[in-house]
């Protein structure tokens, strides 16, 4: 991988601890599927675990940082006054893969700059541990994986575009049924669907150009904060469906390619009026 920025190296050098982690746990989990009680707990631990490593490492690194993560919560800066700063980590995005013994999750960080006109993040980091490829930006100078450089695929009609979606089945009944109706709506109108169930590696697939498109509703900032910024880095387009000014903390999302944007949005915001 070619020089990284010192933020990026710090994110990347904690992801990495995690990951190995994450991969011995994974193996147990394979092992515990045969099990009559099953892996939740396991899998449970292996998040925390991970978490754990994350926050120490980048604690280390940036003491006058805060976080927001998903297990832990808020975790205010060591050093009084100083906010402007946060790393927003998930430490194992795609859960019930993992649960499951299915080899498509990440560990996703992003980090947020805090200012008094609002909030932006000024770069990312996802990793697939299992894959080994790892998703990087920083605002301004572009989306990687390793050392290739990201770009959004060029494809302008929907009839020849791939979209992915989320999985609401994990969520109350309001995003299952705008889910479903999304998914109705477009049904027809494009080559393909595709569930993965890992949001972060999503957005990362919007950048690398192997998805055209990705929605999903009830999202946490945890689960596309890196990844939002992968994608405008790479020349994709990620908005809230709701109007919200900040698609990070926005109930639902969508990130595509500039060719089919417009029409994947009008279909989308049509199904949930």
């Amino acid at each position: 991988m070619a020089a990284l920025s010192p933020n990026i190296t710090i994110m990347l050098r904690a992801a990495e601890k995690a990951a190995k982690s994450l991969i011995r746990d994974f193996g147990e989990v394979e092992n515990l599927q045969v099990s009559r009680k099953g892996p939740a707990n396991f899998v449970s631990a292996a998040d925390l675990r991970s978490e754990e490593i994350i926050f120490e490492d980048l604690k280390k690194s940036r003491p006058a940082f805060g976080f927001l993560m998903e297990e832990r919560g808020e975790v205010k800066s060591e050093t009084a006054g100083q906010e402007e700063f946060r790393f927003i980590v998930d430490p194992l995005d795609g859960t019930t893969n993992f649960l499951h013994g299915i080899p498509h999750f990440n560990i996703s960080i992003g980090l947020e700059r805090i200012t008094d006109s609002g909030r932006e993040i000024i770069a990312g980091l996802i990793m697939d541990p299992i894959k080994n490829e790892v998703f990087h930006a920083e605002k301004g100078t572009g989306a990687f994986m390793q050392n290739r450089r990201l770009r959004i695929s060029a494809r302008k009609e929907l009839a020849h575009s791939i979209v992915a979606g989320g999985d609401a089945a994990s969520k109350g009944k309001p995003e299952q049924s705008r889910f479903i109706k999304g998914i109705t709506a477009l049904t027809g109108y494009t080559s393909g669907f595709r569930r993965m169930g890992a949001a972060a590696l999503d957005l990362c697939y919007v950048a690398a150009g192997r998805f055209d498109g990705f929605w999903e509703h009830g999202l946490k900032p945890w689960d596309v904060a890196a990844g939002t910024l992968i994608v405008k880095e790479a020349g994709g387009t990620v908005i809230s469906l709701y109007g919200d000014s900040n698609p990070v903390y926005a109930d639902s999302i969508l990130a595509s390619n500039v060719g089919i944007h417009a029409e994947l949005k009008k279909i989308l915001q049509q199904t949930m009026e």
